[in-house]
């Protein structure tokens, strides 16, 4: 879903009616479980949880105009999608997050780099979402994008 909202509340209203659940429940479940520290903003046409700058001024090495990126979350045409950098940037992270999967769903993980797409909305696993947010704090998410991403 193309959207040029700035604001994540007009974002999530659009959504269409058979996702906007699914999506707002994601939307509570990421903000109840991320750490502190982080921002919700739209970012790349996404709601996302980015590290402002004032806590990071370098900001994003693709244009550091705009804060370093964390977790997003969109509607796309078949399926939601989270992007997590922390699983692109973290083996273990990863790891145990395609370990732990099978644990909380029954679908075959449909995963890229940092993009897990739930195609089944009702098969969201909400509390390993949750868990995964809660795994990586503002400053281990700093290090870890300076050790493993800006190069």
């Amino acid at each position: 879903m193309k959207q040029k909202e700035t604001d994540v509340d007009a974002y999530v209203q659009k959504i269409a009616a058979d996702r906007k659940k699914a999506c707002e429940k994601l939307r509570s479940v990421i903000r109840q479980s991320i750490p502190q520290g982080f921002e919700e903003v739209i970012n790349y046409g996404m709601p996302s949880y980015v590290v402002p700058h004032s806590l990071y001024p370098d900001g994003y090495h693709c244009d550091p105009k705009l804060p370093l990126p964390f977790v997003s979350f969109a509607s796309q045409k078949n399926f939601i999608a989270v992007y997590h950098m922390g699983i692109y940037a973290n083996e273990d992270l990863m790891n145990w997050f395609v370990g732990e999967y099978p644990n909380h769903c029954s679908r075959k993980l449909d995963m890229g780099k940092s993009c897990i797409r739930f195609k089944k909305i009702d098969e969201i696993p909400y509390d390993l979402i949750g868990e995964l947010m809660r795994r990586i704090s503002v400053e281990n998410w700093i290090s870890l994008y300076e050790e493993s991403v800006k190069r």
